[in-house]
């Protein structure tokens, strides 16, 4: 009998490069002319796993938040890490906005690439383990086939594939 070979899916964000991206955010928004004086902050939470943003209107949300991506992009953070909660008002005629930094896939999205993944017919077992799946399979190359299909599909979230075995 030939030995099982497996990986892991996840889908991890490293909060340092987060932290990074976040200090350079804030250091832009201090230096540039029509950020500076606009009262706009960003916040981050490592503990709650959110970013906030506060400013006096939706249009510089808008401008931080593509500040803030373009950094995470710089970094190595997929955008799709993040979830934005709609604006808010907040005291003082500001807009509040909330991002929620992604960690582990939930039961819904595990259950859609469990289907997906036995859709393809490929002679493979998967397992769904609390915030991330376990793919086994004898060969290797179907492996790679599993891979390669969800490196293409869309599931709303980064995927990393880790645990190769």
């Amino acid at each position: 009998m030939a030995k099982e070979s497996s990986f892991d899916i996840v889908s991890e964000v490293d909060m340092q490069e987060v932290d990074n991206a976040y200090q350079q955010t804030a250091r832009e928004i201090a230096q540039r002319y029509d950020l500076k004086d606009s009262g706009s902050t960003v916040e981050l939470s490592k503990g709650d796993r959110t970013i906030t943003i506060t400013a006096p209107a939706d249009f510089v949300v808008r401008q931080i938040t593509d500040v803030l991506n373009s950094k995470l992009i710089k970094r190595g953070i997929d955008i799709k890490a993040l979830s934005w909660d709609t604006p808010q008002a907040a005291s003082g005629g500001f807009v509040r906005v909330v991002g929620h930094i992604v960690n582990g896939i939930d039961q819904e999205t595990a259950k859609n690439i469990n289907r997906d993944v036995k859709a393809l017919k490929l002679k493979c077992k998967i397992q769904i383990e609390s915030d991330k799946l376990r793919v086994t399979s004898a060969s290797k190359d179907t492996l790679q086939e599993v891979i390669g299909y969800l490196h293409d599909a869309d599931y709303g979230l980064p995927l990393q594939f880790t645990n190769y075995r």
